[in-house]
């Protein structure tokens, strides 16, 4: 009968979540951590990529036993954009990271459209102008700082936490501001976009920016090993090219990367030695990547390793008592159901194993089980059986190796062998459940936006307040102090602001926290407290740049 109770304590619907919550009944309630006065406080700010609610269902299930996320379900979170009921990762980053809605494929920047009800207008004035997230807020209040993805680390969500760009998928710039930001802690996939070469993401700019990493002090590894045995301050992990691999393929092929909850339990340790307290943003990036392709097993796959990761954050939070972590969804995806039209009339007597028995057949998800595919074919079978494709006719066997679209028809055949159902390959528009633990913690139905505003909050700053200083229109406030200005593309991949006036000429170049200063003949490069961003119109820079000019 215990278990009994506690699977249903687990499936609790988030109506009553968010009723209980609101009437400060939280889930949680009986095993939060209490606040410590005059001690640090710490933020890990957690996301699953497109994560609808029938994807931590169907993990749980699958595993078999509670999520660490279901101790701190609190609520839930509305995830439309400026412009849109259904969200980009983007502007969905924006949102979570900066407080501010934005448009599609914008990173860190204002919309210029907004057409949302109940999303408050937008100065044209003010559109694409960078906007502050809560990373480089804590790093203004002298806290260490880290991000973590199992995508490339350039990729639409930790971009958000870490950079500025009018889209998504400007990979070169991404990259130089993370560098440049100085973040502690990195770690993730995207080498590529970090060396100079002819591949898709690599740099056309001619920096070598593992390089700078190393002038800047960093431990680069590349290797789980050597990430769990750095002892440096400053860790920038790239353990791939592009992307990591799904956490069931890594354990089939036993890889050389970090799981997420190792990369998880190594930024915390390593950032909370920092006297001044720490944030941490995490990302489970392809539960997202598996729901574009509808393949269930991808999906349980990294849901199950974020899960762990929740886990390892908990465990430090419930020790320290000042920690707050938030765990969310940017925004559903695919429309997963446990049920499909198989179980029109049948599913008041389908059985868990019904669903489950299934996928378990499954090693591999349908990437890492099409990497074993021969060129010619051959291995077929085997490869389906990877996937959990069992038994099949020779005909079946036929039919897949005369697809032109093998890996959608794989996965719709374990879906309908799994009753599973998919409604889109894109993303899906529903609200999500809030997941959260700490002092401060926000409960309840609420926006994407407000989520950063809790963390800056409790973190201790003003997200307003920290774009004042660090974003100004650098041709408008230069202007204003008698400078001439003018941006200089001599170097079409490295726009630089420059600014003159008399016998002084500062000079800051796009993506970096660095200013080059020349006064009566003396040259000198001064570092600034925020990286220098350009929108393709104007430049925007820190007040500590400004104050160069006096």
């Amino acid at each position: 009968m215990k278990n009994v109770f506690r699977r249903k304590t687990a499936v609790i619907s988030m109506a009553a979540v968010v009723a209980l919550s609101t009437l400060g009944l939280g889930y949680n309630s009986m095993t939060e951590a209490k606040n410590k006065k005059n001690e640090p406080t710490n933020v890990i700010m957690m996301v699953m990529d497109g994560t609808s609610a029938g994807a931590t269902t169907l993990a749980r299930w699958y595993k078999g036993e509670n999520l660490a996320l279901d101790e701190i379900v609190v609520g839930g979170v509305r995830t439309h954009s400026a412009e849109s009921a259904i969200t980009d990762s983007a502007p969905a980053a924006t949102a979570l990271a900066t407080g501010n809605k934005s448009n599609d494929k914008i990173v860190g920047l204002l919309p210029a459209l907004v057409n949302t009800p109940g999303v408050e207008a937008v100065d044209p004035e003010d559109a694409f102008k960078p906007v502050a997230n809560v990373l480089e807020g804590a790093k203004l209040q002298g806290k260490a700082t880290g991000i973590i993805a199992t995508s490339e680390i350039q990729h639409a969500t930790p971009a958000g936490f870490s950079s500025h760009a009018t889209h998504r998928s400007n990979y070169q710039d991404i990259a130089e501001q993370q560098v440049y930001q100085e973040i502690d802690v990195v770690l993730g996939g995207g080498k590529e976009s970090l060396l100079p070469g002819t591949t898709k993401n690599s740099r056309v700019d001619g920096e070598d920016l593992t390089k700078v990493l190393g002038e800047k002090e960093y431990d680069f590894v590349e290797t789980r090993d050597e990430l769990l045995n750095s002892n440096s301050n400053k860790i920038w992990g790239s353990f791939a090219s592009s992307d990591l691999a799904y956490d069931f393929d890594r354990k089939a092929t036993g890889n050389h990367e970090p799981t997420l909850a190792e990369m998880t339990k190594k930024a915390i340790g390593t950032l909370s030695t920092d006297e001044d307290g720490f944030f941490l943003f995490v990302e489970g990036s392809k539960v997202d990547w598996a729901a574009h392709s509808n393949d269930p097993v991808g999906i349980i796959s990294e849901v199950l390793a974020f899960d762990d990761a929740v886990h390892e954050a908990l465990e430090f939070a419930k020790k320290d008592g000042n920690t707050m972590v938030i765990a969310v969804s940017d925004h559903g995806n695919s429309g997963i159901t446990m049920g499909n039209l198989n179980t029109n009339s049948s599913y008041p007597a389908t059985p868990v194993s019904a669903y489950i028995d299934p996928l378990k057949k499954a090693s591999m998800t349908i990437e890492g089980a099409l990497k074993q595919l021969k060129d010619d074919l051959s291995n077929m079978k085997e490869v389906a059986e990877l996937y959990g494709l069992d038994n099949l006719t020779e005909a079946e066997i036929k039919a897949l190796k005369e697809s032109k679209s093998l890996k959608a028809d794989m996965t719709k055949m374990l879906a309908n062998r799994a009753n599973i159902g998919f409604t889109t390959g894109g993303h899906t528009g529903e609200d999500v459940f809030l997941y959260a633990y700490g002092p401060s913690k926000p409960s309840g139905l609420i926006d994407n936006t407000d989520i950063a505003k809790t963390m800056a909050s409790f973190l201790g700053f003003d997200l307003n307040e920290i774009t004042d200083k660090l974003f100004v229109n650098a041709r408008e406030a230069f202007e204003d102090k008698g400078y001439q200005t003018r941006i200089d593309v001599t170097d079409e991949h490295n726009p630089v602001f420059i600014a003159e006036k008399n016998n002084i000429r500062i000079e800051l170049p796009v993506n970096k926290n660095v200013a080059h200063v020349t006064k009566k003949n003396q040259s000198y490069t001064k570092t600034l407290d925020g990286v220098t961003v350009y929108n393709d119109k104007d430049f925007y820079i820190s007040e500590s740049a400004l104050d160069l000019s006096k």
